[in-house]
């Protein structure tokens, strides 16, 4: 892995910020610099606590560029929607510092890992979303999932959406920390392995 790549979840409780964390881990164990990002943080006030959990899991210090905002530019304080969260807080979302912040981390780092809000369709605006940032900039998508009942159904709409924009699907990763039903997990596992192999044959397929 080299560049810049967008991790997104099939919901917002995918478990993407651990995974964003433990990817981060294992490249840095093979020689990469890896930094993290957060593409909008909500729920917060001043820092972002999805970056304070990467370099948690990462297992190490904050970097410099969390201490100046560059891996978390945009906060806001409501636990909400990015388009909600930014109307109650009174502010707009500025998509190019966002770019200008992963712009500066790419110049420093190898990878550069940007967690997403929420899944790929979170609005910004009534008719901008998440999933329109990253085929604006042609970001490869790394797709959380695992193996909650329904979640064949939220990574099959993912994985359409993804490829109705012509985005580059660079893996999914089944994250089995939710596996509670064996037999549930098994078959989604199984199901959404398969839907990978066959319609996206260039992406890897990943347990974590």
């Amino acid at each position: 892995m080299n560049g810049v790549y967008f991790i997104s979840g099939i919901d917002t409780d995918a478990g993407k910020t651990y995974i964003t964390g433990m990817l981060a881990k294992r490249l840095m164990e093979k020689g990469h610099k890896v930094a993290t990002q957060k593409f909008i943080q909500t729920g917060n006030d001043t820092w972002s606590e999805d970056i304070e959990a990467h370099r948690k899991i990462m297992g190490i210090e904050m970097l410099p560029e969390d201490l100046d905002h560059t891996t978390a530019p945009v906060i806001f304080s409501y636990p909400a929607s990015a388009q909600l969260a930014a109307r109650i807080d009174g502010r707009d979302i500025d998509l190019d510092i966002i770019k200008k912040s992963t712009d500066i981390l790419a110049s420093r780092y190898d990878v550069v890992l940007v967690e997403g809000a929420g899944g790929l369709m979170v609005p910004i605006t009534d008719d901008f979303f998440t999933i329109d940032y990253v085929a604006r900039y042609e970001l490869p998508i790394i797709l959380v999932t695992n193996g909650v009942l329904g979640s064949i159904n939220h990574t099959i709409l993912s994985l359409e959406a993804i490829r109705s924009r012509g985005i580059k699907l660079f893996s999914v990763i089944y994250n089995t920390f939710f596996d509670n039903d064996r037999i549930i997990a098994k078959d989604t596992r199984e199901f959404i392995g398969r839907y990978v192999s066959r319609h996206f044959p260039d992406a890897s397929f990943i347990e974590m």
